[in-house]
């Protein structure tokens, strides 16, 4: 009669699995995850935005700047001047050259600081430049 137990015990082969090709594989997928992702770098601040009934959501807005009621101009959490919109938008597109550049005015902020803002941009050779709105409530 065969005995299977002495048989296996006889052969003492050990099975290891080998941890270095899904740790590889783990790492590969964490690297390609973190350079396909962009960041979105916020204003900073709240804004009460215009309502317009064709806004439309825009997906690939990296680059935010805010104006407030008291015309203040706010971009990643810190307070610029109008005329400084230039060299921060700059920076910003070195960082991410394909990134769009978000305008988000408060209903009462003057239309002159708006455009200021929109010509520094524009100056500053962002070619994907957005005004943002609510959709109002129906």
């Amino acid at each position: 009669m065969l005995n299977i137990t002495a048989a296996r015990r006889a052969k003492n082969t050990s099975v290891e699995l080998n941890m270095a090709p899904l740790i590889d594989m783990v790492f590969i997928l964490l690297i390609f995850f973190l350079v396909n992702t962009s960041f979105v770098k916020e204003s900073g601040i709240e804004v009460n935005r215009p309502s317009a009934a064709t806004a439309q959501f825009q997906e690939k807005a990296t680059i935010m700047v805010a104006i407030d009621k008291e015309n203040r101009i706010f971009m990643e959490n810190r307070e610029i001047d109008v005329r400084a919109v230039r060299a921060n938008i700059e920076r910003a597109l070195a960082e991410n050259p394909n990134g769009g550049v978000v305008v988000i005015p408060d209903k009462i902020s003057s239309a002159g600081v708006v455009i200021s803002v929109m010509d520094g941009c524009r100056m500053a050779g962002a070619k994907n430049i957005s005004l943002a709105a609510t959709v109002p409530q129906k």
